[in-house]
């Protein structure tokens, strides 16, 4: 009988080590897509030098995206009469926002401090979802409490401040 218990429990430890293993590598790719996703908007919000910047007041909401008169603070810049910024809760008709223009179109991105933190809103979804499976599938709920902290403290600061 000593040796069936020394099996069992080698086999019950490898299955923990590939839970662990595949549970740590599910968490990674939903820290890495929410980065990345978050990447395509942040690196305009984060990065404006040499990019045109403006103010962007908003004329009108449609169901996915506002439209607005851009008016240039950026040497180099040009006045436009139609730009357009992805709509969001945080975008009213009426307000103008500090924006910068995405190099060779006229989609606007917010600047600033609340356009760093709404650029990476995806990140911080990622971070409290990423915390879930650190807590439930590596076991590991010290670690899983600063991501899930860092998520919220991202999408809470993200609201707050904008």
């Amino acid at each position: 009988m000593p040796a069936a218990s020394a099996s069992s429990a080698r086999s019950g430890s490898v299955v923990r080590m590939g839970r662990v293993v595949v549970a740590g590598a599910f968490a990674a790719l939903i820290v890495f897509a929410g980065a990345w996703g978050s990447w395509g908007t942040a690196q305009h919000a984060m990065l404006p030098k040499g990019r045109e910047r403006g103010t962007l007041t908003v004329t009108e909401c449609l169901p996915q995206r506002c439209e607005g008169t851009f008016e240039p603070l950026s040497p180099g810049a040009t006045a436009r009469s139609a730009v357009r910024i992805e709509r969001s809760v945080v975008v009213r008709e009426g307000h103008g926002y500090d924006v910068v223009l995405e190099p060779g179109t006229d989609v606007a991105v917010r600047a600033g401090v609340s356009g760093v933190l709404l650029a990476w809103l995806p990140l911080g979804g990622a971070l409290l979802l990423a915390s879930v499976v650190v807590a439930g599938g590596m076991r590991m709920p010290k670690l899983a409490w600063p991501l899930g902290l860092a998520g919220a403290g991202l999408l809470t600061a993200a609201f707050v401040l904008s």
